[in-house]
């Protein structure tokens, strides 16, 4: 309860009880998809990490693509396919 006030709803100002409840499904989402726990090694508790990349050719090659969530209060980041 701590981390969602503190991630969220410290950030944001909420205008009815609509705006609310899309921002607290927008965080879970966010929570349980997305972000990593230091409590499970850097996991999501919905998601299994990927395979680490070990080629330093295919690191220098990176393209990561950031979306904003929330107006930009919440980022999700992934590789561009």
């Amino acid at each position: 309860m701590q981390t969602c006030r503190r991630e969220l709803l410290d950030r944001i100002l909420i205008w009815d009880q609509r705006h609310l409840l899309h921002a607290l499904r927008e965080f879970e989402t966010f929570y349980n998809e997305h972000r990593p726990h230091q409590g499970l090694t850097n996991d999501r508790p919905l998601h299994l990490l990927p395979a680490p990349i070990e080629d330093p050719d295919q690191i220098a090659r990176l393209d990561i693509r950031r979306r904003a969530r929330l107006g930009g209060t919440l980022h999700k980041y992934q590789h561009a396919a």
